[in-house]
């Protein structure tokens, strides 16, 4: 390869990168210098010239002396140096000029810190997104991005710069979407006032992706300062939120007054006292009942938003619960108590109450058999008496059973009396009171069936 190629190349690269050609030339110098060290018979010091019209190239052989001041120097280039050196620097001058680059870089970059940039994103993952600037590449770690934020690749997004590091690899632009400081830098590029010191923001309070609260005070009496931050119709927040991708953002009047300032914080519920505890940084809010759960927002966030705006920890109470119209925790408390109890109590008097009878102990000398049984007889008396039941009831059945066969004996043909007729001529007279003794008789037996065993 011609030298004179290598040179239209490197102009080239230059207007390319935006690095000077005489950067460019430096680091060819130096990287044909090492080539040169490496041919044979070669001076152990020598520098390397480069006509930048020609594109002629001189090696001068030194000798120093132990002060290292040149004493000789002689020309000393090889024959083949010209294809030596299109081989040899390659590889070197594209890294002098990546190293020329960074530098360019981080002296663009350097102290910029709290700067708005706008980035084209080029890669994104769960660890880092990477923007690109233009004339540099930023990093956006996981912790600064907005949470649920997806940044796809080609979108165009601002950032706040965080820091920029001058590392080995080159610089590093480590970029926040999430810091507070953000959304001053987003106001200040849609209100004008804010710039030019009409109006200031003095405190942030964020919660990324969700919520944002800002206080802003006016340094010009003739300047709403809440006005110019929203704009007309609001057309200057909105362009803020827009940004934001939808996170809300209010807007409130900074005040030297803490309980006014507090008051405002909580906006928009409205407050109709608020209580200070300088010495414990305590606020106690009274608010109308209707706007309790407007004051602590969801999940409370407009309430701890509050709290870091004004520096005080909040206690939101309702007109009824400060007037005590409310139960408090403690009655809330014993009711739910008195409550559980009385669910209770009905269920332990439904509940069956079984009376158990004491057994008398068995006689000496009784079999086993009855002791055993008795245990049973206690555990389950309700089966005792369902067993019974029925036998009793079928105990009369078989009584009427004979009555029946005679009163049918009675009545059939071969009788030869009517239905009606009581005294049968057939029924023996003496015999009747013997029959109804007999059936006396067997009644007393069957009723105390142990009298007759005995």
């Amino acid at each position: 390869m011609d030298i004179n190629e290598v040179l239209e190349a490197l102009e080239a690269v230059a207007r390319e990168k935006g690095v000077p050609t005489d950067t460019i030339l430096d680091a060819l110098a130096n990287a044909l210098v090492s080539a040169y060290k490496r041919t044979p018979g070669a001076a152990e010091e020598a520098r390397v010239t480069i006509d930048p019209e020609s594109g002629e190239i001189l090696v001068y052989g030194q000798e120093l002396d132990e002060d290292g001041n040149v004493t000789r120097e002689w020309e000393d280039t090889p024959e083949d140096f010209g294809r030596i050196a299109a081989t040899t620097a390659k590889q070197v001058i594209v890294q002098r000029l990546r190293d020329a680059k960074r530098e360019q870089v981080f002296d663009i970059y350097e102290g910029r810190e709290g700067d708005l940039v706008t980035g084209i994103v080029q890669q994104s993952d769960h660890r880092y997104a990477m923007l690109d600037l233009g004339d540099a590449e930023a990093i956006m770690p996981a912790s600064e991005r907005i949470p649920y934020e997806r940044l796809e690749r080609g979108n165009r997004v601002k950032g706040y710069i965080l820091e920029v590091r001058g590392e080995g690899k080159g610089p590093q632009i480590v970029v926040s979407r999430s810091h507070p400081e953000f959304i001053r830098s987003l106001f200040e590029l849609e209100v004008p006032e804010l710039v030019d010191g009409d109006v200031e923001i003095k405190v942030i309070a964020r919660e990324p992706g969700h919520r944002t609260k800002i206080a802003v005070v006016s340094n010009d009496p003739n300047v709403d300062p809440v006005g110019a931050c929203v704009g007309a119709r609001g057309s200057r927040v909105r362009q803020v939120v827009n940004e934001l991708r939808g996170e809300k953002v209010d807007i409130v009047e900074w005040r030297e007054d803490t309980s006014a300032f507090i008051a405002e914080a909580l906006s928009p519920a409205r407050v109709k006292e608020v209580r200070l505890d300088d010495e414990g940084m305590i606020a106690t809010v009274i608010v109308p009942d209707h706007q309790l759960s407007l004051a602590i927002g969801k999940e409370g966030q407009n309430a701890r938003l509050a709290a870091r705006l004004t520096g005080y920890k909040i206690d939101i109470r309702s007109e009824s619960e400060d007037l005590g119209l409310l139960p408090t925790d403690e009655e809330d408390e014993a009711l739910a108590a008195a409550e559980e109890s009385a669910e209770a109590a009905p269920a332990a008097e439904d509940a069956p109450v079984v009376e158990v009878e004491e057994v008398p102990p068995a006689p000496e000398g009784a079999p086993e058999e009855s002791a055993e049984a008795a245990p049973a007889a206690e555990d389950d008396p309700a089966e005792e008496v369902e067993d019974a039941a029925p036998a009793a009831e079928d105990a009369p059945a078989e009584e009427v059973a004979p009555a029946e066969d005679d009163v049918e004996s009675a009545d059939s043909p071969d009788s030869g009396d009517s239905p009606d007729s009581v005294d049968s001529p057939d029924v023996d007279e003496a015999e009747a009171p013997a029959e109804v003794a007999a059936d006396e008789a067997s009644e007393e037996d069957a009723e105390d069936p142990v009298e007759s065993a005995e």
